[in-house]
C-alpha cells in the first residue's frame, strides 16, 4: 500500500505541476521570459513541486478553518437567544450530513483515478482504498487542531473536541458504506457530481434546519447533538469494515469514470457540450428580428438562447424574493431582532459585493457567446475591426446587464424594504443609494466578465479554457470580493464609492476593449 500511495502522490503531483507550469506559460509577462522547453527545466519543476506539496498541506487545514470559523462558530455567535455551544452543535450536525453526500471522497470521478486505474492498470481496489483512507485521515488531522482551538475557546469539553473529528469521519464512512450496499443491491453507483433532485431537496431542508430554526429559538439540545455525533463512531467502524471488504471497486470506478474519458478528448468534449447546449436553444424558425447589423445578430442570439440566459436568472430572483419574504416574516414574528437587522443593513453593504459576485451570470453568458456564436464568427477578419468590436461589446454589455439586473433589483429593493420594516433610517437618501449601489455592483460584474472575455478570450476551438491569465483574474476577483465581506461601512459612503467606481470602470473597460480586443479577441491555439 505504501508503494500505491507513493505512485498516487507522484501521479497527482505530475499533472498538478504540469498545470502550474502551463498556467505560468499563459501569463503575457512571463510568456516571453520562460523557455519553450518549459517542462524540461528542473528549477521550475522543483518550484512547481514545492507549490504542489504546500497546497497539499495547506488544503488539509485552510478550507476546514474557513468552514468552521464562518459556517459553524461564526454563525453560531449570531443567535443571541440560545447558548452558543448548543447552536454550534445544532448547525454542525446537519452540515456534516450534507458533507457526507456532497463531498464523499470515494465517489468523486477525478482524472487521477482514470490515469491510475485504466491507463496505468493499477489495482482498482488498492488504489481506491489507499486514496480514500488518506482522505479520511486528512479529515481527522485537518479538523483536530482547529476543533480543539475553537472548541476550547467556546468552552467545549476537551474530550468532545478530540472526538468530533472522528465523529465526522465516522459519518462519512457510514454513508459511503450505505452507498456501496446500494450499489450491490441495484448495480447503480453513486456520483457526488450528479446529485439527484431528492438529494438536493434534502440538503435544502437540512440547511434550513441548521440556520433558520435557531432564529425561532429552536435548536437540538446539546446532549442530543452530542449523542448523535458519538453514535457516528461505532457506525463509522461498521462503515470501515464494509469499505475494506467491498471488492468491486473497478466496476464502480468504471461507471463513475465513463463520462470522464469523453471529457478528456477535446473533440468529444466539444460535441457533448454543443449537444447539451443545443437542447436548450430554440429551434423555432419563425424567430426573427426587424433590427439591422450587429443589433440583428444579437437580438436573434438572445431570443434563441432565452432558456440558457434567463432561466437561471429567474430562479435566482425567485429564491432571493423568497429569502427576503422569509426575513420579513421573521421580523414580524420576533420584533426584538429588528434593531440587529437594521444595524446590519446600514453597515453590511460591502458584504453584498460577494453575494452579487456569486449570483452574477457573466461566465455563463460569455461561454454561451463563444460556443454558439463567436466560435464561428471569429474566423472572419471583419469581426475583429476595432469599431465593430466596441459596438458589439456595448450591445452585449447592455444585454448581460439586463439579465443580471433582475436579481439585483430584487435584492436592492428587498434590502430597502427590510431597512424600512426594521426601523428605517434618518436619511431617506440611504434607500435610493441602497438600491442603486446593488444595481451598480451587478453592472460592474457584467462589465468585468465581458471585458476579460474580450481581452483574454480563454477558450480554444474545443471550448476548453486555456488561459492562465484568465484564471488568475477570476481568482483575484474572488479574493477581492471575499475580502470585502469583512468590511463594515455606512450605506451612503460605500454606496457612493460603488456607484462612482462602476462609472469609471465602464469607461476604462470601453477604452481597453477598443485598444486591445482586436488583437486579443481570437480563438486560442
Amino acid at each position: 500500500m505504501n508503494r500505491t500511495l507513493r505512485i498516487s502522490f507522484s501521479l497527482k503531483n505530475t499533472y498538478r505541476v504540469n498545470g502550474i507550469l502551463f498556467s505560468l506559460k499563459q501569463i503575457p509577462v512571463l510568456r516571453n521570459l520562460l523557455p519553450a522547453a518549459l517542462y524540461k527545466v528542473r528549477g521550475l519543476k522543483i518550484f512547481a513541486n514545492i507549490l504542489s506539496v504546500l497546497w497539499e498541506i495547506v488544503s488539509a487545514f485552510i478550507g476546514k478553518f474557513l468552514y468552521l470559523i464562518i459556517m459553524i462558530f461564526g454563525a453560531g455567535m449570531l443567535y443571541k437567544g440560545l447558548p452558543a455551544d448548543q447552536v454550534i452543535l445544532h448547525i454542525l450536525l446537519p452540515l456534516t450530513v450534507i458533507g457526507c453526500f456532497a463531498n464523499t471522497k470515494l465517489f468523486n470521478p477525478t482524472k487521477d483515478k482514470y490515469y491510475a486505474i485504466f491507463l496505468m492498470k493499477m489495482d482498482a481496489r488498492e488504489y481506491t482504498l489507499v486514496n480514500y483512507l488518506y482522505a479520511i485521515g486528512k479529515v481527522i488531522i485537518g479538523f483536530m487542531p482547529l476543533m480543539i482551538l475553537l472548541g476550547r475557546y467556546r468552552d467545549f469539553p476537551f474530550w468532545l473536541c478530540v472526538l468530533l473529528p472522528f465523529c465526522i469521519a465516522g459519518m462519512k464512512l457510514f454513508v459511503a458504506a450505505v452507498s456501496l450496499w446500494d450499489y450491490e443491491r441495484r448495480g447503480f453507483g453513486y456520483n457526488e457530481n450528479k446529485l439527484g433532485k431528492y438529494i438536493w431537496g434534502c440538503m435544502a431542508v437540512l440547511l434550513a434546519a441548521a440556520y433558520v430554526l435557531p432564529i425561532f429559538g429552536l435548536a437540538l439540545p446539546t446532549p442530543v447533538s452530542i449523542s448523535i455525533f458519538l453514535l457516528c463512531i461505532p457506525l463509522g467502524i461498521v462503515g470501515m469494515i464494509k469499505v475494506l471488504t467491498f471488492h468491486d471497486y473497478r466496476g464502480i470506478n468504471q461507471e463513475l469514470l465513463s463520462g470522464l474519458t469523453n471529457q478528456m478528448d477535446s473533440a468529444a468534449k466539444t460535441k457533448v457540450a454543443k449537444q447539451t447546449s443545443e437542447k436548450k436553444i430554440s429551434a423555432d424558425t419563425s424567430i426573427t428580428s426587424n433590427r439591422r447589423g450587429f443589433e440583428f445578430l444579437n437580438d436573434l442570439f438572445i431570443k434563441r438562447h432565452k432558456k440558457i440566459l434567463w432561466n437561471s436568472t429567474k430562479k435566482i430572483s425567485y429564491i432571493c424574493a423568497f429569502i427576503i419574504a422569509g426575513i420579513l416574516m421573521v421580523t414580524f414574528l420576533k420584533p426584538e431582532i429588528k434593531p440587529a437587522i437594521n444595524a446590519m443593513i446600514l453597515t453590511w453593504l460591502p458584504y453584498f459585493v460577494f453575494i452579487m459576485y456569486g449570483i452574477n451570470r457573466g461566465t455563463n453568458f460569455t461561454q454561451a457567446l463563444f460556443m454558439n456564436c463567436d466560435h464561428s464568427l471569429l474566423t472572419y477578419s471583419f469581426y475583429k475591426r476595432p469599431d465593430l468590436v466596441l459596438r458589439l461589446f456595448r450591445i452585449r454589455l447592455r444585454e448581460i446587464m439586463k439579465i443580471n439586473a433582475v436579481p439585483a433589483l430584487v435584492i436592492g429593493g428587498g434590502l430597502a424594504l427590510l431597512l424600512f420594516a426594521t426601523g428605517g433610517t434618518g436619511d431617506p437618501l440611504n434607500y435610493v443609494v441602497l438600491i442603486v449601489s446593488v444595481l451598480c455592483m451587478s453592472a460592474f460584474f457584467s462589465i468585468h466578465y465581458l471585458m476579460i472575455y474580450y481581452l483574454l478570450q480563454p477558450y480554444n476551438a474545443g471550448t476548453e479554457m486555456k488561459s492562465g491569465t484568465y484564471r488568475l483574474v477570476l481568482i483575484a476577483t474572488y479574493g477581492v470580493c471575499f475580502a470585502l465581506m469583512q468590511v463594515r461601512m455606512p450605506i451612503l459612503i460605500f454606496g457612493m464609492i460603488t456607484i462612482l467606481f462602476c462609472v469609471l470602470y465602464s469607461i476604462v473597460a470601453s477604452i481597453l476593449v477598443y485598444r486591445f480586443a482586436p488583437r486579443t479577441f481570437r480563438i486560442r491555439a
